[in-house]
């Protein structure tokens, strides 16, 4: 299962070349990856695989698939249905169609995800997976970018998918912690423990199943979505990702369909979205939007029958499930073809495709009476037994039971409507005199998908034997026993003879569809309007939030901030259980002459009038922290202050030369009371709670048992180090990941119109002559009045000698003070050196590499170290030693964490470059 799920990845990452190689053609070779999947599955018909990879025990993020009988059923629609999808788009587009190989990269890495979805055991993966849909979804619906229904269709999905996922995200944490376990298989083979908890739980799990399957109230979604283009359509909105949530109703039903919950919530909204959506297929008149609305009723149908929690209405449900996966998909790329063809999907615009086209009429004509449940199709078969299984249940009430039968025979009248609607409309004769007369009739190649499609559910009909035997596992994995069978005749029959009731009364409603049209008002009002009215009113609400609690004054709000750290933790602190503090001022005088300069230079920085210098008294005060820390014996903390510090004062003075020495009159302040008080009391209350929270602490402390844990796990004896690149890898690449964004953001406000190149070099500039003595390359361009022969001599001697420190620091890291974070910024002052001495033109000399490219491979190098570790079976970021004795150099002990390390190395060279580049070179061609 992860080679099928790697498989789809790879194969997502090369289609844009594959598509630029061959063009559209290069679908076919890329149907090949869900075909050879599908060809694994059905090898493991029948059998139970399982397979477990640890990822983050810790907080339960495992890698547990399992495919099962239920997995097996959801991976053959969605890998061979995507497979016919594939080779359909290789016909459907245009050789020039735009951005084609993105939207094939987008569609494989769709059905991998799917395929992940429906065989995740762990439910956090399943919900991992589940959003990869959810915004795969987002970029296929709005793959017409500029056109703005496009736009709206896309974010539309986005919200409401993403914010039921999120409501879901919620239920499988309560969940989780309530069993003890995230896996599903644990949560099937257990009794639902009693409590309020597991009912919130499992109705918020199936909040972000209905919205995911567009159930009433959250339907409006899907028919909005076709807009995009009819293969995804076929396959998102038919065969895979709106069927996410019926998956997750029917995986979860052997074990919650007798909860008080499940019945409450899902079967009045399952009928209520058959009845409404059927209702409003009859009304409208494009063809798209008569199969989706078609598809939201068959989703109401689906949730319906699965939420019922019997096996007769589960084998009812898979059945429906199969059945409407085929027709649906076939009759959408059916779609596509006469939207080719004739260049109009209005019903009202079309006629006489029969006989122009009779192999396509003849495949919409087995896949609508498929939708329509006539025989001998697989629709008939899933529709009487669905009828057949709710006629003989008794977990709901008589009433509710007449109830259930009454909707869905109504239902399904509509479906029958729909469907003769959608056959006559397309492709019968009409004396309209805006028809459309032009037909351009399909190759073999776009015909054969939804030929294939049509004609496998008029053989799984015929063969219904087959098929039972195929299903019939997932509905016996419900507790109560299977009484029914799949066949296409059960003899005379209550549910045959509402089943002709149902016929008779669709073709009454197709007979008078005329007087059925669509209200300009709709008196249970128009989702979609209601929708747009929910965002209007949230953004007046942000806004009135917004300018409540932000008045654009920085010192206010600043003041509330700081208030609210004074006030909150200062009433949790007297309310609550205190212990008796032991404080120690120092241990030596040092410690306390140094704090004293500390706060003497805190105390001048807020009169100081001179920009200048108040940054440098602030810069003592970091030195003095550094002093602190290295007589307190952590001398990589003091190492990494002290070059931070310098590196922060070297971009403090790179800023202020574009402001006035001197604070003017003007804008000098009075010294204020009120916010010195405040700066003393956020003080104290940090030193108090520091204080407090120290003496509150009753087991061993975690530092004691750092540095054998840092030896044991991690290879190596400097604690500090292995924290950062092995113990607590994620924080680390976390942090070099703002880093990045934190210097993009920079550099792009200062270039503004062109973000990435390389610092200028000497030869760039008109006045560079090649010919003229210097010590270093560019400084024959500074200005002779501020060029220093001395800064230059300096520069060229010890440049070398600093980079060969910054590449020991990083080598001498993980037993030594050092590593990659406290290398880098050795090498970004040594830049910041040659800068100093040289100007603008000797950065890029220095390192002629554009910051950017430094910025992404020191991200992705970090980023794959985590990649590489889980495809060697070890957990993400976990370090493996390697051992070896080498000629000349000896015994030599390697730890993949210096691959991390280097990683973080380049990203902070790359901040100090871009930063420089920035607020050096930038501002100096500014100033000039």
């Amino acid at each position: 299962m992860l080679a099928v799920l790697l498989v789809h990845a790879l194969a997502a990452l090369v289609a844009p070349l594959c598509v630029r190689v061959l063009g559209r053609n290069a679908f076919y070779p890329l149907a090949l990856v869900p075909l050879g999947s599908l060809g694994w599955v059905i090898a493991h018909w029948g059998t139970t695989v399982r397979t477990h990879t640890q990822w983050a025990p810790q907080i339960s993020m495992d890698i547990d698939l399992r495919f099962d009988s239920l997995a097996a059923v959801m991976c053959v629609l969605v890998l061979g249905i995507g497979a016919l999808i594939l080779a359909y788009c290789g016909r459907y587009f245009e050789r020039d169609e735009a951005r084609l190989g993105v939207f094939a990269a987008e569609l494989m890495g769709f059905a991998g995800a799917m395929f992940g979805l429906v065989t995740s055991d762990n439910m956090l993966l399943l919900y991992v997976f589940w959003e990869i849909t959810t915004v795969l979804s987002f970029l296929l619906v709005g793959h017409y970018a500029e056109r703005a229904v496009s736009r709206r269709a896309a974010i539309q999905a986005l919200l409401v998918t993403g914010a039921g996922g999120l409501a879901m995200l919620v239920g499988i944490v309560i969940l989780g912690t309530r069993y003890g376990s995230f896996l599903l298989s644990d949560l099937l083979a257990t009794t639902p423990p009693a409590g309020t908890a597991v009912s919130v739980g499992i109705v918020l799990v199936l909040i972000g199943a209905i919205s995911k399957s567009a159930i009433v109230p959250l339907h409006f979604w899907l028919p909005g979505a076709m807009a995009a283009p009819t293969p995804v359509s076929a396959y998102l909105h038919a065969a895979a990702m709106v069927k996410a949530g019926v998956y997750l109703v029917a995986r979860l039903a052997p074990a919650f369909a007798q909860t008080t919950p499940w019945h409450v919530l899902l079967l009045p909204l399952g009928v209520a979205t058959m009845l409404l959506a059927g209702w409003r297929a009859i009304q409208v008149h494009d063809l798209k939007l008569v199969l989706a609305f078609g598809t939201v009723s068959q989703l109401g149908l689906l949730i319906t029958m699965m939420a019922i929690g019997t096996p007769d209405a589960a084998l009812a449900a898979i059945t429906l499930l199969v059945a409407h996966a085929l027709f649906k998909a076939s009759l959408f790329m059916v779609v596509g073809i006469i939207d080719h063809g004739a260049g109009t999907r209005d019903l009202r615009r079309l006629s006489g495709l029969g006989r122009r086209a009779p192999w396509l009429c003849a495949v919409a004509v087995i896949a609508a009476f498929s939708m329509a449940g006539l025989p001998p199709l697989l629709g008939f078969v899933g529709k009487e037994s669905a009828l057949s299984a709710l006629w003989s249940t008794e977990v709901v009430s008589t009433q509710a039971k007449v109830a259930l039968l009454a909707g869905v025979a109504v239902g399904s009248a509509f479906t029958m409507a729909y469907s003769i609607r959608f056959v006559w409309g397309a492709f019968g004769v009409t004396a309209n005199p805006e028809r459309v007369v032009t037909w351009h009739a399909p190759g073999p190649l776009l015909l054969g998908p939804p030929a294939v499609l049509a004609v496998a559910g008029l053989a799984a009909g015929l063969d219904t034997h087959a098929v039972d035997r195929w299903l019939r596992p997932y509905a016996t994995s419900l507790p109560g026993v299977l009484d029914t069978h799949l066949a296409l005749w059960h003899g005379f029959t209550g549910p045959l003879a509402l089943t002709v009731l149902i016929v008779a009364a669709g073709l009454a409603l197709f007979l008078i569809r005329g007087r059925i049209g669509e209200p300009a008002h709709p008196r249970l009002g128009n989702a979609d309007r209601n929708y747009d009215a929910a965002l209007r009113a949230m953004d007046r609400l942000s806004l009135r939030i917004t300018g409540t609690v932000q008045s654009g004054s920085l010192p206010a709000s600043q003041a509330a901030i700081l208030g609210t750290l004074i006030v909150l933790p200062t009433i949790l602190l007297a309310l609550g259980t205190r212990t008796g503090v032991e404080l120690r001022l120092w241990d030596s005088p040092l410690q306390a002459a140094i704090g004293g300069i500390m706060i003497s230079m805190a105390l001048a920085a807020t009169v100081l009038r001179n920009r200048l210098a108040s940054v440098l008294v602030v810069g003592v005060t970091g030195y003095g922290c550094g002093v602190i820390f290295a007589l307190h014996g952590a001398p990589d903390l003091a190492l990494t202050q002290f070059l931070v510090e310098t590196l922060t004062l070297v971009i403090f003075v790179l800023v202020l030369r574009a402001f006035p020495a001197e604070i003017a009159e003007d804008q000098a302040t009075a010294f204020k009371v009120r916010r010195a008080l405040l700066a003393i009391g956020v003080g104290v209350t940090v030193a108090v709670l520091a204080a407090f929270a120290t003496a509150a602490r009753r087991s061993e402390p975690i530092w004691q048992a750092i540095p054998d844990a840092a030896y044991r796990i991690g290879g190596g004896k400097n604690a500090v180090n292995v924290l950062l690149v092995d113990i607590r890898a994620w924080d680390t690449l976390g942090e070099i990941s703002v880093l990045v964004v934190a210097a993009t953001g920079v550099a792009s406000l200062v270039f503004r119109s062109r973000r990435f190149g390389s610092a200028p070099r000497a030869a760039d500039s008109p006045h560079y002559d090649p010919d003229a003595v210097s010590w270093l390359p560019a400084a024959r361009l500074v200005d002779r009045r501020e060029r220093s022969m001395v800064l230059q001599i300096t520069t060229r001697l010890i440049f070398p000698t600093i980079m060969v420190l910054s590449v020991y620091f990083f080598f001498s890291g993980h037993n030594a003070p050092g590593g990659g974070f406290a290398g880098g910024l050795i090498a970004g002052l040594a830049l910041t050196l040659r800068y100093l001495a040289g100007g603008r033109y000797e950065l890029g000399e220095a390192l002629p590499v554009d910051a950017g490219h430094l910025l992404g491979a020191g991200l992705t190098l970090a980023a794959g170290t985590a990649t590489a570790s889980l495809l060697l079976g070890a957990p993400p970021l976990s370090s493996a030693i390697v051992e070896v004795t080498l000629p000349v150099l000896g015994h030599i002990k390697l730890v993949t964490a210096l691959f991390f390390d280097l990683g973080v190395y380049l990203v902070v060279v790359g901040l100090a470059l871009d930063v420089l580049r920035s607020l050096g070179a930038r501002l100096d061609k500014e100033l000039v």
